[in-house]
């Protein structure tokens, strides 16, 4: 079995071109997943579409033609790409666990040999967040159309092409799920010793503000309702993050201290055959 040779080095470290190696082959194993996403969402075509245009059918139909909100298509291609548009974004949510998966997996062999065994409990918060992040932006799409369809003048037809439609919802549905990740990263950060809960607090009335201009900036629609429906959420799930950096934090501090009690020009005491057994388990494992 060949050995990956980021493994090997205890700290992950490896040479630029091992690097721009690692990247490709996660870059090609994140498309391969999209791929096969895509295909799923090429053959289901008809049922997925029915559910993705519901939010444009909920909103009122006063400035629809004759009482009834149709997507338009202009062109003699549309219907091909609306296809495959359909197809690439469904293929990117179902394939989010791979990608995300690849993306951990690249940047995790940097951290010390505790925290490369996250793997599981990353997953496990990462691809619900981005899921759950996704479900809400549909939920909201039917009201940010409602505010701007709503301010056309009461004697003109709407007239929404399909291609529009889906780069607004393609839009909504990354923006709500890659936000919802925010958090889990900062959470990641503590456990690394990297963030603590005590910067994280200190920093709250910025990251609030932060949040809100993001949402405002970053949402597709740019309406209050839809920024709210960004900001609101991802705040409760920074809170939380925050809560768990404490509770890290807590537990760190209740340690006893190995060093205390040691004099300045007094070597600390070594483990030696736990750290055998680290760097003979970094070295052993396989891609």
């Amino acid at each position: 079995m060949k050995l990956s040779r980021r493994s090997a080095a205890p700290d992950g470290r490896m040479p630029l071109m091992e690097h721009l190696r690692e990247l490709r082959n996660r870059l090609v194993k994140a498309i391969l997943g999209l791929l096969v996403g895509a295909i799923i969402g090429w053959i289901f075509f008809d049922p997925i579409w029915d559910w993705l245009k519901q939010p444009y059918t909920r909103i009122p139909a006063e400035h629809c033609l004759d009482g009834k909100c149709d997507l338009v298509v202009h062109g003699i291609f549309d219907g091909f790409f609306v296809h495959l548009k359909v197809a690439l974004i469904i293929g990117a949510v179902l394939s989010s666990p791979v990608w995300l998966y690849q993306l951990w997996a690249f940047v995790a062999p940097g951290l010390y040999g505790r925290e490369k065994r996250w793997t599981y409990t990353f997953m496990a918060a990462a691809v619900p967040l981005f899921f759950a992040g996704g479900y809400l932006a549909y939920l909201t799409m039917d009201k940010g159309l409602e505010i701007f369809i709503g301010l056309a003048p009461g004697d003109t037809t709407v007239l929404v092409g399909v291609q529009d439609y889906l780069s607004y919802a393609q839009a909504m549905l990354f923006i709500f799920g890659l936000t919802f990740e925010l958090p889990l990263f900062v959470v990641v950060l503590n456990m690394a010793g990297v963030l603590t809960h005590e910067r994280i607090r200190k920093s709250r009335r910025m990251l609030w503000f932060g949040v809100f201009v993001f949402a405002a900036i970053a949402t597709p629609s740019q309406d209050p309702f839809t920024m709210l429906a960004l900001a609101l959420p991802t705040i409760v799930l920074f809170e939380i993050a925050e809560l768990i950096a404490y509770v890290h934090d807590r537990r760190l501090a209740a340690r006893p201290d190995p060093y205390e009690g040691l004099a300045d020009d007094e070597a600390s005491p070594l483990d030696l055959e736990a750290i055998d057994a680290e760097l003979e388990k970094g070295g052993g494992r396989a891609r």
